[in-house]
């Protein structure tokens, strides 16, 4: 007979990168973004949504979204250092991006404060709950988080549209994880998405040096942080034995501001007190 969890807690990790024309379109979609993940995230419940800016300090756009979302929410802030941002038309792969965000939230999780918004105080002890990264602009069924709340360790299934193939993920048989369907790098201790895995709380609670590593190799951001916690031979396969897709790598298409551009040099610009 399964026991319900009496609570869980999803942790979402919003990574804004500051990089010059990058950031600048990063911001354009910020709000966009973070209304429409809000908005599924408000069909889950029991769900406390951390929220990890990467910024100096907390910006008015991020804490007004979160305060008017309607959910319990945690707000943390920090800064990506300087050798670690992408430069003006780096690929996405030269630096791991999030690893600072991540472990804050991490951090926090473990009873290290930090916060500057929303709910302070950490689970208290005895808390169980699931952990899971999300991004802002992956496209998720509302099933995947029910999928998640029986996490006892780490639980694994597939992701749509990413790695260059229809979808990724584990390869299950007899209901064990046995291998992986990827094309990048497959030897990888663990090939998979950031989006394609949660973490029972009480196991991040209970190694608490288990992080991301910034200086992981390229796609090994998330071995670096799940070879701490679990044997491959020991995930646990959700989603229909990982045959069901519930989470896509979607990505937010790059605005055109070729207009706006033009308009702002005549000195008719769209309006800068209107928040986008």
């Amino acid at each position: 007979m399964k026991l319900k969890l009496k609570n869980v807690f999803l942790a979402y990790f919003l990574v804004s990168i500051a990089g010059l024309l990058y950031a600048l379109v990063q911001l354009l979609v910020q709000k966009a973004e973070l209304v429409r993940l809000s908005q599924t995230l408000s069909l889950v419940p029991r769900l406390h949504w951390l929220l990890v800016e990467d910024a100096e300090g907390p910006t008015p756009l991020v804490s007004g979204l979160l305060a008017a979302s309607g959910l319990l929410f945690t707000h943390l802030v920090v800064l990506t250092p300087k050798a670690q941002r992408l430069r003006e038309g780096e690929p996405g792969w030269v630096h791991p991006r999030g690893v600072e965000q991540r472990n804050k939230a991490l951090d926090w999780l473990r009873g290290r404060g930090g916060a500057v918004g929303g709910e302070k105080d950490p689970p208290p002890p005895g808390t169980q709950g699931v952990v899971y990264f999300a991004d802002d602009d992956n496209t998720y069924s509302r099933e995947l988080f029910e999928e998640m709340r029986w996490t006892r360790g780490v639980s694994v299934w597939p992701v749509g549209l990413v790695g260059g193939l229809r979808f990724e993920g584990p390869q299950v048989q007899d209901g064990r994880v046995v291998g992986f369907h990827t094309a990048w790098e497959p030897n990888r201790p663990f090939p998979v998405d950031m989006a394609g895995f949660a973490v029972a709380l009480p196991l991040l609670l209970a190694k608490p040096n288990a992080q991301f590593d910034s200086t992981a190799p390229r796609g090994h951001l998330e071995s670096s942080l799940l070879s701490h916690l679990v044997d491959p031979k020991d995930l646990e396969p959700r989603a229909a034995n990982c045959t069901r897709v519930l989470v896509w790598h979607t990505r937010t298409e790059k605005p055109k501001m070729k207009q706006e551009e033009q308009l702002q040099r005549q000195g008719r610009g769209s309006d800068p007190a209107v928040e986008v």
